[in-house]
């Protein structure tokens, strides 16, 4: 499918459970390579949507195992930027407001020695964009873009 500067190239669909995560990352890893990204480019990525996925069974579907999580892998050619690695990740659980996040003060976050709440800041870090969205007929989505090597 094209549209646009943006040509899909692949998708999977996977219920909302946590041993399923496997094959996502997988399939993301594959992707990846494909497009040309070095191993530590390719782990980066798959990090960043492992948490992102993580966060959908855990927030969105609150752990239930029969919402559906599907991935949408696609490039995105720019007129003045660099040509781009796209994975679109959708669910219909709980909306996620990002406008109300706020990254945690990492002195506070490990002087209280917490554990999780960081999946949004590692994205972040790990990906050059990362986009939420939410679309008629309670349908969520967050993009998330990694530039390709030249």
């Amino acid at each position: 499918m094209t549209t646009g500067n943006t040509h899909t190239i692949e998708s999977l669909r996977i219920q909302s459970r946590t041993e399923l995560l496997s094959d996502m990352r997988t399939f993301v890893s594959d992707a990846a390579r494909r497009f040309g990204f070095s191993e530590n480019e390719v782990g980066k990525i798959e990090l960043a949507i492992d948490e992102a996925c993580t966060n959908i069974i855990k927030h969105a579907y609150k752990f239930n195992p029969d919402g559906i999580i599907e991935i949408r892998i696609s490039s995105q050619k720019g007129d003045s930027s660099p040509t781009k690695f796209v994975v679109d990740i959708y669910d219909s659980g709980i909306s996620f407001d990002s406008s109300k996040y706020t990254a945690p003060d990492m002195k506070e976050y490990f002087k209280k020695l917490r554990h999780g709440g960081l999946g949004i800041v590692l994205m972040k870090k790990l990906m050059d964009e990362v986009e939420y969205g939410h679309m008629s007929g309670q349908q969520n989505s967050i993009r998330l873009v990694k530039y390709l090597p030249s």
